[in-house]
């Protein structure tokens, strides 16, 4: 039987196929350029989206199970649901959903909504699955580089309160951990979640002393201005995705995404080992950095 990767060439997508590689499973990719697609060895390119109903059918045509991420768009919400039906459909028998850290308590932020949405989907109609539900991606802070750089500056408003950042190779490893878990299982599984987080709660004091014992020079925080950040982001995104981000800027101000060592601890459990520091991502970037 067959796994299928949805949001292949993405960052998370990319991260999946790369621990898939050598389990022995019989991997495709939905990608909507196959001919562009450069896959690991062993990965079938497939044409479609989730938007393309007719292309999604044709893909999970003898298809056991599915990674499902949805892009950040706004009819996010509808891609995933006809993406979940139509696997239900196909008689998928699991599926390994990225949904959000603390999704059900920020209701006010789009795309946490529309994936507390589809969990509420797969508890209503009985779909077996595995809801992972990451912090804000480590990985994201490599676009610090100018800023750090050039102005001794970290500019993303984390605030005060905390955030248990993960990296985007632990998220990669744990889904791919549990595609294989419910593709092996003679029978569908029962539905589990994990908390997909780092080992520490990062406010922005925290995140600024990493940085400066990284760089080895003095980084200030930017500050908790979210007007700033909303116009920076509209400068390469859409309206509704800065807004979007913006919301998201001031629950983490407000309340944070402090994980609980529980939370951890099964995470480690999950991938064999604890999960990976903001600390260690910032040297290695740093050295990257300064030896261009």
């Amino acid at each position: 039987m067959t796994i299928l990767v949805t949001g292949s060439t993405g960052v998370v997508g990319t991260q999946v196929l790369a621990h898939l590689q050598d389990s022995g499973a019989d991997v495709r990719a939905l990608t909507r350029s196959p001919e562009k697609a450069r896959f690991p060895a062993g990965v079938t390119a497939v044409q479609g989206e989730l938007s393309d109903l007719d292309a999604m059918r044709n893909a999970l045509q003898g298809v056991s199970t599915m990674f499902l991420l949805a892009p950040n768009a706004p009819d996010e919400l509808t891609q995933a649901m006809q993406a979940v039906n139509l696997a239900r459909d196909a008689g998928v028998k699991g599926i390994v959903y990225l949904s959000v850290f603390r999704g059900a308590e920020y209701a006010d932020v789009p795309h946490f909504a529309s994936k507390e949405t589809v969990e509420r989907l797969f508890d209503a109609c009985d779909v077996p699955a595995s809801v992972l539900r990451p912090a804000y991606f480590i990985q994201n802070d490599a676009r610090q580089k100018e800023p750090l750089l050039t102005h001794g500056v970290y500019g993303m408003p984390i605030g005060q309160k905390g955030i248990s950042m993960v990296d985007v190779r632990d998220i990669g490893e744990a889904a791919a951990r549990e595609l294989l878990r419910r593709e092996q299982a003679a029978q569908p599984l029962p539905r589990d979640s994990w908390a997909l987080v780092g080992p520490d709660a990062l406010a922005a004091e925290n995140v600024t002393s990493i940085w400066s014992d990284a760089l080895d020079r003095p980084i200030r925080y930017a500050g908790d201005d979210l007007d700033v950040l909303e116009s920076r982001l509209k400068a390469a995104a859409p309206g509704w995705l800065a807004y979007d981000m913006r919301l998201m800027m001031r629950r983490y101000q407000q309340d944070g995404a402090v994980a609980t060592k529980d939370d951890v601890a099964r995470l480690a459990a999950l991938l064999g080992r604890p999960p990976r520091s903001y600390r260690d991502f910032a040297q290695a970037q740093a050295r990257e950095w300064t030896a261009k």
